[in-house]
């Protein structure tokens, strides 16, 4: 049984958790990749079990979102990925959120609570073998793949992914 003050320490530890997600800000940047390399491969299993394959959106502009339900900014993030998604889903855009590590049901439980909602594909990673493919080193971590497969951008850390200024880089890749 835990005594009072570990009690206290956990309670306190959540609060301050929960208070730093909520003050958080995100930015509006996205960092040019001067050596533009393809995209690794990427070929997981969504949350509805269908197998989903970034060769498969070649000639379209595709946003690739590592996140986890237990990261304050990835969190924070998630509903202007869902307004970016709204912008740009007719233009030539997919945004692929790759979560890692954990499982469909948290996964799912998650997004459904989105405001708006989520609907892009959402992708497990859950041995963690496309975060080290594609050499994340932290979360959020967020790449742009143009057209022909190569990253043209990258972001790490959350963002405002529905900023006019990411906007604008986005549907500008699609021309």
């Amino acid at each position: 049984m835990l005594n009072v003050l570990s009690k206290i320490l956990i309670i306190s530890l959540f609060t301050t958790i929960t208070i730093q997600a909520k003050e958080l800000h995100l930015t509006h940047k996205l960092t040019e990749v001067s050596s533009m390399k393809m995209a690794p491969d990427l070929k997981l299993e969504d949350i509805d079990e269908e197998i989903i394959n970034i060769k498969s959106y070649k000639g379209k502009v595709v946003v690739v979102n590592f996140w986890a339900t237990w990261c304050p900014p990835c969190r924070k993030e998630m509903p202007s990925l869902q307004r970016l998604y709204s912008k740009v889903k007719d233009k030539g855009v997919e945004v692929l959120a790759v979560n890692v590590g954990e499982d469909a049901d948290r996964v799912f439980s998650f997004l459904s609570n989105l405001e708006p909602e989520a609907e892009f594909k959402a992708l497990l990673d859950k041995d963690s073998k496309a975060f080290k493919r594609w050499k994340v080193r932290g979360l959020p971590t967020t790449f742009i793949v143009n057209k022909d497969g190569k990253i043209v951008y990258k972001a790490i850390g959350g963002r405002e992914f529905d900023n006019q200024n990411i906007v604008d880089k986005i549907i500008k890749l699609t021309k």
